[in-house]
């Protein structure tokens, strides 16, 4: 059973040399006006809209992410089709991307499903906050394999023992997806995002949860409550919204990428 793209042709291009196309104008635009943070790092957080309006910030962590010799990745996601209790994993062989298929990796599907209680829903895994992240995954890591987790309504430490057991793994690099605030004026949203950002950086999970509206928090919950108890500190590597693409200051949404070293 493979994973066929969902969201291909909206999200990200549907072909591989439009994909190319992308990331490597991301990476000329920032390496002519910032230079690239030299971290090993093991986990990262990245946003999942269309490309045109956050592939920029999710870039500039996998770059950073690349710097590693990770070999294996969980793609760690919420749902926002689907409702339903806990987190579903399957046992999908691989995952479809316009750039070649990334395999699964089976190895790391056992140990995870002998060591949690995961649903197996497929109607949850047609998910754009995952799937946005196979082409970057399989440009950078072309040899990787990876494991795809979306979650629903399910506590932060539920995801974060998860994490803990994935960052006692060797070349295992997790990966969280989320965007920040929706649909604000400009001004708004950089306040708001401002409280998210500022909580990641500092790892203080009491101000994530005094006004951050991030679609997927939990997931950025439990991976802070993760870096806590590994002695891991944030590094935010970039933050815009889609009025960076749009020129719409009206009604925004707010983008970051962070790294854990």
């Amino acid at each position: 059973m493979k994973r066929e793209m969902s969201v291909a042709g909206s999200f990200y291009p549907a072909q591989s040399s439009e994909i190319e196309r992308y990331f490597k104008h991301f990476t000329q635009v920032y390496d002519a006006n910032f230079k690239l943070p030299q971290l090993q790092t093991k986990a990262i957080i990245v946003p999942h809209a269309g490309y045109i309006y956050s592939g920029f910030s999710a870039n500039v962590a996998y770059r950073v992410l690349a710097q590693s010799h990770v070999k294996t990745f969980v793609i760690i996601g919420p749902s926002h089709k689907v409702a339903f209790y806990g987190a579903s994993m399957c046992e999908y062989q691989g995952y479809e991307t316009p750039l070649g298929e990334l395999p699964s990796s089976q190895e790391l599907f056992l140990k995870l499903k002998e060591s949690f209680t995961f649903e197996s829903l497929q109607s949850a895994h047609h998910e754009h906050s995952t799937e946005v992240q196979f082409p970057f995954i399989k440009y950078y890591f072309p040899d990787a394999k990876i494991i795809e987790i979306v979650y629903g309504v399910i506590e932060s430490k539920e995801i974060s023992a998860i994490i803990n057991f994935l960052l006692e793994l060797q070349d295992v690099g997790i990966i969280i997806s989320t965007d920040l605030s929706h649909f604000y004026t400009l001004e708004e949203a950089k306040k708001l995002d401002s409280l998210c950002i500022d909580a990641i950086e500092y790892l203080d999970i009491n101000k994530l949860h005094d006004g951050c509206q991030a679609c997927g928090k939990i997931g950025v919950e439990a991976m802070m409550l993760s870096a806590k108890l590994k002695g891991y500190h944030a590094k935010v590597l970039d933050y815009r919204t889609s009025a960076d693409a749009s020129q719409d200051s009206s009604r925004v949404v707010g983008y970051m990428s962070a790294c854990f070293v």
